[in-house]
């Protein structure tokens, strides 16, 4: 018999009330004064209608460089995180499970592509696992993006693994009760595992077996400092590539490196479909029109992409035409997975609610929701309460592109307020 969504989950030893998790997200906290507050403010309304799991968004390793986005949290600070006791515990009154994605973007970093960010630090270097592929270095050559790539040695790729491994223990400490690694999303660890950016001879390139090392000397690390914390990773599979792109990760590369993660001692996957770009593969949907139109962006949209941001955003409306909505997307490569791991398999991306008890017939343990949580903090309620309830997410990507302005992850689209306006009057948002 299938489980149902309200049913409990293990991980690594933890227990997780039920089966519907909030997905990584932008919380844009920052790590101000009021980087705690905003944090709760983003987080606690989905412990309190009752999200099982919770996944804080990409969190840094280290102090400088390797933010994708701005607005992202550094966790290298031992008395700021020190800080975020307040976070757990307010997550934990309401009996749902706070995991924080530790994150390097390594070449996606913002000292690549944000044009103010770089005229800020003109001496950062981006961290990269090899020289950046040929079709980089063009785009760096016709003004696009800039790279001043500083590719870490064998030495310096064990200190970045200590350094997750540092993140992690002062997170536990913190009270977080599991570690979600961000292996997908083209960030640093995407980076070692992709044939398309490792071009490494070492010991931690060429072989698919070579290119996982990067996660497992990760694992190690956390496992020395924190033992047996929950431990769980994404894991990509870079399908959503142009064609021009020949060394990408398959499915099948993408169950294999499922099956490593397994056999290092992981506690569960997250499998994703995406591209060894940042582009619409991540998100599908609609352009988002509204949102490049918006002139209350039109500032920060300078300053991210310079006078080119109207080509940027051409750019977008071309390749949105490629990957329209698909309710989750997903399912086919986490189905695949979880027939050759016993780990649990965690399943997102498109997911909108009703497909959720097929999801968990046959694709996964636990399935997440991201991007609806934007327009319904509380969603939650109405999912775990009502079996066949739809996300009021219309997927016109609105919310995404104002977040390269530095503007916070939220809804903006009239219909859909009106609609989340109309549940909250209803009571729907109420346990």
């Amino acid at each position: 018999m299938s489980p149902r969504i309200t049913d409990p989950l293990t991980i690594g030893g933890l227990s997780i009330p039920n089966r519907l998790y909030r997905a990584p997200l932008l919380e844009c906290a920052g790590n101000g004064p009021d980087a705690v507050e905003t944090l709760i403010r983003e987080l606690e309304p989905a412990a309190e209608a009752g999200a099982g799991l919770l996944f804080q968004g990409a969190t840094v390793v280290r102090g400088e460089g390797g933010c994708a986005a701005a607005g992202m949290t550094r966790v290298h600070d031992p008395a700021f995180v020190s800080r975020l006791s307040k976070l757990t515990d307010a997550i934990d009154e309401h009996g749902s499970r706070l995991f924080v994605q530790l994150e390097h973007g390594g070449l996606r970093s913002m000292e690549t592509w944000h044009a103010g960010y770089r005229a800020e630090n003109p001496d950062l270097q981006q961290l990269a696992v090899s020289r950046p592929p040929p079709l980089l270095r063009a785009a760096d050559r016709l003004g696009l993006l800039s790279y001043d790539p500083d590719v870490l040695s064998a030495e310096e790729v064990y200190e970045l693994a200590a350094d997750f491994g540092r993140a992690a223990e002062r997170c536990v400490a913190a009270g977080y009760d599991g570690i979600h690694i961000a292996g997908a999303n083209m960030g640093i660890v995407q980076q070692f595992l992709s044939p398309f950016y490792n071009r490494r001879t070492d010991e931690f390139g060429g072989s698919l077996t070579n290119r996982v090392r990067f996660l497992s000397v990760i694992h190690d690390e956390i496992r020395e400092r924190v033992g047996d914390v929950p431990l769980v990773t994404k894991v990509p599979a870079e399908t959503g590539s142009p064609a021009v792109v020949r060394r990408h990760l398959s499915e099948r590369d993408a169950v294999e490196v499922c099956r490593a993660c397994e056999a290092m001692g992981y506690d569960a996957v997250v499998p994703v479909r995406g591209s060894v770009f940042w582009d619409m593969s991540l998100i599908r949907g609609e352009f988002p029109e509204r949102a490049w139109a918006d002139d209350r962006f039109r500032e920060g949209y300078e300053a991210a992409f310079g006078p080119r941001w109207r080509a940027v955003a051409l750019a977008n409306r071309l390749h949105a035409t490629g990957f329209g909505f698909e309710p989750a997307w997903n399912a086919d490569l986490c189905e695949e997975a979880r027939r050759h791991v016993s780990i649990p398999v965690l399943c997102e991306g498109g997911v909108r609610g009703p497909e959720i008890g097929d999801l968990l017939g046959s694709a996964a343990d636990a399935v997440g929701i991201g991007r609806p949580f934007y327009a319904e903090p509380r969603l939650p309620a109405r999912i775990l309460g009502n079996g066949s309830a739809r996300v009021v997410c219309e997927n016109c990507n609105n919310c995404t592109v104002p977040q390269a302005a530095s503007a916070r992850g939220v809804c903006r689209t009239p219909s859909v307020l009106t609609k989340r306006g109309e549940l909250a009057r209803e009571g729907a948002y109420e346990r």
